[in-house]
């Protein structure tokens, strides 16, 4: 089954908007998950270049090259367990990137890096602080039960990080009431 890799799909709205691109254009497919189409059947060059075309104007793109499917892979893992699971991590983000994408960490982090021009772990960082302004929002969770869930090894880390990523403590974010927050494909 062919396997298309996707860039900027970054929540569900994107899996249903990819899907609605899909179905337009009659591409039979399997699956469609964060980064990535599992198809029924391989596409021809005019398809390619027509699905191609209807996920750029709706703001995604086809990857071609192994480095940038891997890239994307990176995104998409880490998105789905920072900003979709409600389930803390048993284990590191290293372990954790390694084992899904079968590659020594020290390899994806070197490309990672040179590609994006920013470590994994910022852009962890940035995820983290993402969906904790998300949470501070809608204000279902306390900043220690924030802490736990983002794996921080306490508020006060949680907190310090919050800092000198916004400029600004959790407790004024909440209280300043302008929840100004990035979208995940500008992380």
């Amino acid at each position: 089954m062919p396997l298309i890799y996707v860039k900027n799909m970054v929540c569900p709205r994107c899996i249903s908007s990819v899907k609605e691109v899909l179905d337009q254009q009659q591409l039979s497919y399997s699956t469609v998950e964060l980064g990535k189409i599992v198809l029924d059947s391989p596409l021809s060059h005019p398809q390619k270049k027509q699905l191609a075309k209807g996920l750029e104007n709706r703001g995604f793109e086809l990857l071609e090259a192994e480095k940038s499917k891997l890239i994307s892979q990176i995104k998409s893992i880490l998105i789905g367990q920072i900003q979709h699971s409600d389930q803390p991590m048993s284990e590191n983000y290293s372990s954790f990137i390694s084992e899904n994408l079968m590659h020594e960490y020290t390899y994806l982090s070197k490309l990672f890096s040179q590609v994006e021009g920013i470590t994994i772990e910022k852009y962890i960082t940035g995820l983290k602080i993402e969906r904790v302004k998300e949470l501070i929002f809608y204000n279902e969770k306390s900043l220690s039960e924030i802490a736990d869930l983002l794996n921080y090894s306490s508020v006060a880390y949680l907190s310090s990080q919050f800092k000198k990523e916004t400029g600004m403590s959790p407790s004024i974010f909440k209280k300043q009431g302008n929840h100004k927050r990035r979208s995940l494909d500008e992380i």
